[in-house]
């Protein structure tokens, strides 16, 4: 990986922040197993298996880009190499990943009589954003249909109480949060970009992403109420469409063809729950098309149900989910443009360049996170 980063900040919250990750990605690994034994205990065989499958595939698709980078990075190392090869069979290369976080982390912060303490700060941080960017691919893979999963089966299937609510909150904002956590890990670690500043412009970029997810989680589970053929046919279109748009914006975030293709497909995947700026373009455009489509498909997926589930339609929760979902989209995209209007960081930085305001990249370095998506 590419070491232009200049000087780079690691500090102790950023070392505690990583202890704390591997501590919640062994609690999601738990919490997984645990949803699924009560599914099968409760004979909803199909739910606990798609819990699982979910689980599986997300961390398949996690395991062979953690690989692939490792391989990149470690081209003259062969024993190095087999490590990394059997890790990640055992699919335990996240956790790899991790240790390698805590030692740089642990050496940068609190071995001062290190030499070369830049150097491994810069190690810490790209760890870090490694770590982010793999978070990122698990969110939308594993955690957002999961928890799509468990919005539906509580709506069809039993009672939903206070608490049940506020765990579903708690997850879309932790799903909005790991996401705004990889931007500012992103600019991090990228050289010569201004940070998000604590305040207002976090809170704003937050609101934007815990608002539209909201809205747009609640509406798919509409749909799914609805038909399930009918959202397993908006899924496949927006995927495609989404993976279209990676394919014409030919990415190159891997280093070979077919890790690639699976990039954009996972891409395509993401841009089915939120936005975000695929190649380090401007994005004004694009953005305002996105969210517009948004608008439309909530709507229609609300109206739907006035059709197709009448009974449903006319009760009291209904109405109060239509009104927070409409509410939440319209929240989502006002903070999405009081963000960049009045709080993104380029604003207020003289010597980025232009691309940036809208979250795009310049393309003189050429590290890997440079070619990743970005919010």
């Amino acid at each position: 990986m590419s070491s232009g980063l200049g000087r780079t900040s690691f500090t102790k919250w950023n070392f505690f922040m990583t202890i704390l990750g591997i501590f919640s990605f062994l609690f999601d690994i738990g919490v997984d197993l645990w949803i699924s034994i009560k599914y099968f205990q409760q004979e909803l065989y199909l739910f606990g298996l798609l819990t699982i499958l979910f689980a599986l595939v997300s961390t398949v698709i996690v395991q062979a880009f953690s690989y692939s980078w490792f391989r990149d990075d470690c081209v003259e190392d062969s024993r190095r190499s087999m490590k990394h090869v059997i890790t990640h069979l055992f699919l335990a290369g996240t956790l790899l990943r991790y240790w390698y976080a805590v030692k740089y982390g642990y050496q940068a912060t609190y071995d001062h009589r290190r030499r070369n303490r830049e150097e491994t700060k810069q190690k810490a941080v790209y760890a870090m954003t490694d770590l982010s960017m793999l978070r990122c691919f698990k969110i939308y893979l594993e955690s957002t249909p999961q928890l799509i999963l468990q919005l539906y089966i509580l709506m069809e299937h039993g009672q939903i109480t206070v608490i049940q609510y506020l765990s579903i909150l708690v997850s879309v904002f932790s799903i909005s949060w790991s996401t705004v956590d990889y931007q500012v890990s992103l600019r991090k670690s990228l050289p010569g970009k201004k940070g998000i500043s604590v305040g207002f412009p976090l809170l704003f970029y937050t609101f934007y992403k815990f608002f539209t997810l909201t809205s747009w989680i609640v509406s798919v589970v509409f749909l799914i109420s609805c038909s399930v053929y009918m959202f397993a046919g908006l899924v496949t279109v927006l995927g495609v469409a989404g993976f279209c748009w990676a394919w014409k914006q030919d990415t190159d975030f891997c280093t070979t063809k077919r890790m690639e293709i699976l990039y954009r497909v996972v891409v395509g995947i993401i841009l089915i729950f939120t936005f975000f700026n695929v190649k380090g373009s401007k994005t004004r455009v694009p953005v305002s098309i996105y969210y517009s489509l948004r608008f439309l498909n909530t709507s229609g997926m609300i109206i739907l149900c006035f059709y197709l589930r009448p009974a449903f339609a006319r009760t009291f929760i209904f109405a109060v989910l239509s009104i927070a979902t409409v509410s939440s989209l319209g929240l989502g995209i006002f903070s999405l443009i009081l963000y960049y209007a009045c709080f993104h960081p380029t604003l207020h930085c003289i010597g980025q360049t232009k691309e940036d305001t809208v979250d795009g990249i310049t393309h003189e370095d050429q590290s890997r996170i440079n070619k990743f998506i970005m919010p």
